[in-house]
């Protein structure tokens, strides 16, 4: 005779709740008949299941939807205010936060300057400080920060363990914001946070569960995703291509000194994509808009993105033949800037060098994709938090 698991009957109702919620977020408002029709519960199961969700202010009532005989059905959405989360994109100019609802919806944004200050943790303190303000809402309520930043992160210890624009931020730094702003502090490297927002609703990768993400702005990235995870590597360097050598560059011996160029940064970043442009006439203040310069030149533009995407194919066509994606993002301002112009030759490069062609786009965020994908990530673990615990 078999013996009756304890505790089974409290593990389903916890598993119909996050089934509930699930529904309200992307399919929301509903009615109790349909989160019973939706879940596939008893319209008695389905009611207990509401009371439950509403006693704990997760979901409240939005309206009504008419119906035939009989009173109207009661609407029930997500309560947005159940929790908040903030996303910061840390740059070593400004640093971005942003405040959203359990539910995604941005509701603030600040900009704090990182000039003239040697205090990180004042700087983050008063970005994030001000997003939970000009939200409505303090720091009670905000149930996660996460930090986009250049540099490696350790999977490990979640330290920044080398960033080479931010020179002041330090092993130690995640203890420090986390006893400051007393709330979990995570940081995410920002290209890797950049390919969470691309898997997101409505960016390129979106439903893909292999792919590369390649970064030209700046500086340059990589970020895999396999299997659907995010693949950081031993001790968070996995995507550090700017350090890829690569044929035409010469290949530095010690990387890890602050202002070392490594060999595919040297002939792909922007101070490369500068030096091309100049060579076929065009100019610009910053990398992308020479980029965008040649691209609205037509054919007098076309040899800067011919050279261009060789350049940024032997980086791309050296992941691949390891990894073997079916699809690779470009990303970053450089990438914006090029377009499906550029993208389409990269494509078509890789497949002329390599064994593999996968499809190359441009991506699809339209802006700031490291804030979005801090946001993303930090819903990702309040709403296991939140949700995960309607039966305690």
């Amino acid at each position: 005779m078999a013996t009756r698991l304890p505790g089974t009957p409290r593990l389903l109702r916890a598993l119909n709740d996050r089934a509930a919620l699930d529904l309200l977020l992307t399919r929301g408002p509903l009615t109790r008949a349909q989160l019973g029709e939706m879940t596939g519960l008893s319209k008695v199961t389905a009611s207990q299941l509401v009371e439950r969700l509403e006693e704990r202010g997760l979901v409240r009532r939005v309206g009504e939807q008419a119906g035939g005989r009989g009173p109207n059905a009661q609407l029930y959405a997500v309560t947005p205010g159940s929790a908040h989360v903030i996303g910061v994109d840390v740059g070593p100019d400004c640093v971005v936060a942003a405040c959203a609802d359990i539910t995604g919806t941005i509701i603030s944004r600040v900009e704090q300057s990182t000039k003239d200050t040697d205090d990180p943790v004042g700087v983050v303190h008063n970005a994030v400080i001000q997003a939970a303000t000009e939200a409505g809402t303090d720091m009670s309520s905000v149930r996660r920060v996460v930090l986009g930043t250049p540099g490696l992160v350790d999977p490990e210890s979640g330290e920044i363990s080398f960033a080479h624009d931010l020179p002041r931020w330090h092993r130690g730094l995640l203890a420090e914001l986390r006893k400051d702003l007393s709330t979990p502090v995570l940081f995410g490297n920002d290209v890797n946070l950049a390919a969470v927002a691309e898997s997101g609703t409505g960016g390129a990768a979106t439903g893909v569960s292999d792919f590369a993400l390649i970064w030209i702005g700046r500086g340059v990235g990589l970020a895999t995703v396999i299997a659907g995870r995010l693949h950081q590597g031993a001790t968070g360097a996995a995507g550090e291509i700017g350090y890829l050598p690569v044929a035409g560059a010469e290949v530095p011996h010690n990387a890890s000194r602050r202002g070392v160029k490594g060999a595919f940064q040297a002939i792909a970043g922007a101070d490369a994509v500068k030096a091309i442009g100049k060579q076929f006439g065009f100019r610009g203040a910053e990398a992308s808009d020479v980029v965008r310069a040649a691209v609205a030149a037509g054919p007098a533009g076309e040899p800067v993105l011919d050279e261009l995407a060789r350049r940024l194919a032997l980086g791309v066509a050296a992941t691949c033949v390891v990894l073997d994606p079916p699809l690779v993002v470009l990303a970053g301002e450089v990438s914006r800037a090029g377009g499906a112009a550029l993208a389409d030759r990269v494509e078509r490069e890789v497949a002329a060098i390599t064994l593999v062609s996968p499809k190359v786009v441009v991506t699809a965020v339209a802006s700031e994709p490291v804030l979005h994908g801090a946001l993303r990530t930090a819903l990702d673990a309040v709403r296991d938090e939140v949700f995960g615990s309607t039966t305690d």
